[in-house]
């Protein structure tokens, strides 16, 4: 079922309406400082906000704030760590078939997070999202640190995520071309909502 949100309220945003579909990309482009980040935050109840919200047909007012964040998987553009290694912020390590698609190697699970770059900060973020199984992504910029070929990798297995569970995303870049390349629909935050582009819409290789 789809993600929801209506009448949705937060700071000096107003009345936001939105609906993802399953299986489907929704790229949200803008200008810094036009609410992209916010918006996501406000999803995941991380900021305060007010409207209706409802995934596969419960309202997360419904659920716990815990509960709400297991089931819509945030990934700030920012990617913070907080144990002593890599491998204690996963619930099930990634496999070296997982690791490998991000080009990451089996030894950097044992690392402290400090060794990372801010790539392998990135990729490692993704992986550890994922673990989560969320039922829907939140991704602000996933692939902002990356060089090209590691985008690509970063997108194809977000993608891959995508397609496998029949879920959807909200995803943030400052790229109409990444928009063109793995989103359904592209968006446009302006005037404090998000607004459907004119023209062809982004949409991903099946």
């Amino acid at each position: 079922m789809a993600l929801s949100i209506r009448n949705l309220q937060f700071l000096d945003w107003r009345d936001i309406n939105l609906t993802i579909g399953d299986g489907e990309v929704v790229c949200l482009l803008g200008e810094s400082g036009s609410g992209k980040s916010l918006l996501l935050r406000a999803i995941a109840d991380l900021i305060v906000s007010q409207g209706v919200i409802e995934l596969e047909g419960a309202e997360r007012s419904s659920v716990s704030s815990l509960e709400w964040r297991r089931k819509v998987g945030y990934l700030p553009a920012e990617i913070f760590w907080w144990e002593d290694s890599v491998r204690a912020h996963f619930l099930n390590p990634p496999s070296n078939q997982s690791l490998g698609s991000l080009r990451l190697s089996r030894d950097c699970l044992d690392w402290s997070p400090n060794r990372l770059s801010m790539g392998e900060r990135q990729r490692l973020g993704i992986l550890r999202m994922l673990d989560r199984e969320p039922a829907y992504l939140l991704l602000d910029e996933p692939t902002a640190n990356l060089d090209e070929t590691n985008s690509s990798l970063a997108e194809n297995r977000l993608l891959a995520y995508i397609r496998e569970r029949g879920k959807g995303a909200l995803w943030v870049s400052h790229s109409s071309e990444q928009a063109g390349r793995v989103g359904d629909r592209t968006l446009q935050m302006k005037d404090g909502a998000p607004r459907e582009l004119m023209g062809e819409p982004g949409k991903a290789e099946a």
